[in-house]
């Protein structure tokens, strides 16, 4: 759903609307993850898990989503990861935005502004 409204708790609306950037309170201080960094952080807890570290068991959402994020991801490692935050950090854009144009991987600025709303 690209809009929405949500009751606030003292009975004001808030409109959410991908298409303007106003995705809700929740995210107005929330950094966006990339589809490659989520599967560096649920590898790590599968590592974690199979090292008996960890003894929470796997469930079906989170074998579904690191199965997503593996066919997804386009980079493999930190240092990759890194380095394109670093390198879309630079330019005046929103969370939102870099952690689109990291997952989509577009081939020109064309396709970017096609696909992003801004």
């Amino acid at each position: 759903m690209a809009s929405g409204q949500r009751h606030l708790r003292r009975g004001a609306l808030e409109h959410e609307d991908a298409a303007t950037l106003a995705l809700g309170e929740e995210f107005v201080n929330s950094q966006c993850l990339y589809i490659s960094e989520v599967r560096i952080l649920l590898e790590a807890q599968q590592d974690s898990k199979e090292t008996g570290n960890e003894n929470r068991p796997t469930t079906s959402i989170t074998t579904k989503t690191l199965d997503y994020v593996r066919t997804f991801s386009r980079f493999t490692n930190r240092d990759s990861v890194r380095e394109i935050r670093q390198l879309l950090g630079k330019d005046d854009l929103a969370q939102f935005e870099v952690a689109q144009l990291a997952n989509l991987c577009c081939e020109d600025a064309e396709e970017a502004k096609a696909l992003i709303p801004r």
